[in-house]
């Protein structure tokens, strides 16, 4: 079963003053693993080594800008369709919807820095697929996630609140002037800005509701538009602010009187997304700052936080319960083996079984994350989903196995060294035992006599090669340290 034991976290040190490599505090493979698998799904033997040849600081301000360069995807033929385009053939429905979250499982499995981030949003500013059932509006609120993943957040929240996965997800296709619907004002203060009972009152929220009428889907399954004879035109009080507000006035004042708020709740988000479970209140306080003094850019926050000494101090590294998305598009990256559009789709299916399907978090407030991530029933899938694609990989690709296995070792004939080699690949801090590698090692030999390692005899040309490595993948994913990042 999963050790508690190894989520044991000594207390951190470092500030949020950029990392400065030295002799007691190299930039070293472990360092390199911990910044690209935290910002990204794995990393591959190549990815690793190049990043170990860069300056850390500009490494983290290159995979940022790549970030914010990186082109959205192609539109699909269908972002324009509505209801009626549907009912011609209600399959259809499945089969862009498909076709989209395969878009997205593609996207995140090239490993990119956007795509952790898009994660990551959309587990902040919640919908759900199951509300809503149309593929344009999954398009219109993925498209979102990505552009501003990096952008100005009081601009993001402006933009989401007015998808129209969001308006249906959160009612705010049923607030009108003669019927206002708080459930979007309350999530916008509670979950998406401000932090729960941080800041706002009902008052606050009925208020808010009202400003934010008149926003509306004409047709099912199509864009939404501002619909003036819905709006509410009266007089409302936000935040001590008196006025006829709007929609644009909710989030300039928002921005304006609770900025405090803002800036400590999302940065609070950040830093146990990507860094720990438990907060350091200094290091949050510091990003909050640079948060509000930036506008509410985010990429400025992401810099600073990521080249900081505090984000690569020891105790922040292998720390994290790899979400079951994370966990499997990670594995293709860390290996680097052959997959195609078959795969993904295989995978993004045994992530929703482990608890995390694409686009359908659990309720409003989000996957939690963290040990709810592991039970004894989504421990073991998390060995079967590793397992199949290892077995996958053997039987239509197994000369990659051997490669490698020779990359990783150097084409090494030492088993135990080779298996060393392969675990710590997956394992940032490596096993907890030395007894831990031997048992490893015992798995990779198989079932060679064991005079052929005594005596030279054996090396990684030999038969079976690829039977061993993959016995090996298989026993790595189910140890408990695997589940970390």
């Amino acid at each position: 079963m999963f050790s508690e034991t190894l989520l044991m976290n000594d207390c951190t040190t470092g500030t949020l003053a950029p990392y400065i490599p030295n002799s007691t505090n190299p930039w070293n493979r472990k360092k390199a693993m911990h910044l690209l698998r935290r910002l990204g799904f794995g990393a591959s033997h190549s990815q690793i080594e190049a990043a170990l040849e860069a300056n850390p600081l500009d490494l983290v301000d290159q995979m940022i800008d790549n970030a914010t360069n990186e082109p959205l995807p192609n539109a699909p033929s269908w972002k324009d369709w509505t209801v009626e385009d549907y009912q011609v053939d209600i399959d259809v429905v499945q089969d862009h919807l498909l076709e989209w979250t395969t878009v997205s499982l593609e996207a995140m499995a090239t490993n990119s820095f956007r795509e952790r981030l898009m994660l990551f949003w959309h587990n902040h500013f919640v919908t759900e697929l199951e509300t809503y059932v149309c593929p344009p509006q999954l398009y219109s609120y993925h498209k979102i996630l990505q552009q501003y993943a990096l952008g100005n957040f009081k601009i993001f929240t402006e933009e989401m609140g007015k998808t129209p996965a969001m308006l249906v997800y959160l009612n705010g296709v049923q607030n009108d002037k003669d019927n206002p619907n708080e459930n979007y004002a309350r999530e916008l203060y509670e979950l998406f800005t401000l932090g729960q009972d941080k800041g706002y009152t009902q008052d606050d929220i009925t208020e808010t509701a009202r400003a934010l009428t008149g926003w509306v889907i004409p047709v099912g399954c199509s864009e939404s538009i501002f619909f003036a004879p819905r709006h509410d035109n009266g007089t409302k009080t936000i935040f001590g602010q008196t006025g006829n507000w709007g929609y644009e006035d909710v989030h300039d004042i928002l921005f304006e009187q609770r900025a405090n708020e803002v800036a400590q709740h999302i940065c609070t988000k950040i830093y146990k997304h990507f860094v720990g479970i438990e907060v350091d209140v200094e290091i949050v306080n510091g990003l909050a700052e640079t948060f509000k003094n930036n506008d509410f850019e985010l990429a400025p926050v992401f810099r600073q936080l990521f080249k900081s000494e505090h984000f690569f101090d020891e105790a922040n590294i292998g720390t994290q319960i790899k979400s079951p998305l994370v966990l499997l598009v990670s594995f293709l990256n860390d290996t680097n083996f052959t997959y195609g559009t078959d795969i993904v789709q295989f995978l993004g299916y045994g992530a929703g079984g482990l608890g995390q399907q694409l686009f359908e978090p659990v309720d409003v407030a989000g996957w939690q994350g963290d040990k709810s991530w592991i039970t004894s029933a989504t421990l073991t899938g998390r060995w079967q989903y590793i397992q199949a694609y290892v077995g996958y990989i053997y039987e239509n690709y197994s000369p990659e196995l051997v490669t490698f296995a020779k990359t990783l070792s150097n084409n090494s004939n030492d088993p135990a060294f080779i298996t060393r080699s392969i675990v710590d690949h997956f394992v940032v801090n490596g096993l907890q035992s030395e007894n831990a590698y031997e048992v490893a090692t015992e798995v990779f030999k198989f079932e060679v006599p064991q005079n052929y390692f005594d005596e030279g005899l054996w090396n990684l040309d030999w038969e079976y090669v690829d039977v061993m490595v993959a016995l090996l993948l298989i026993h790595v994913s189910q140890l408990p340290e695997f589940q970390l990042g």
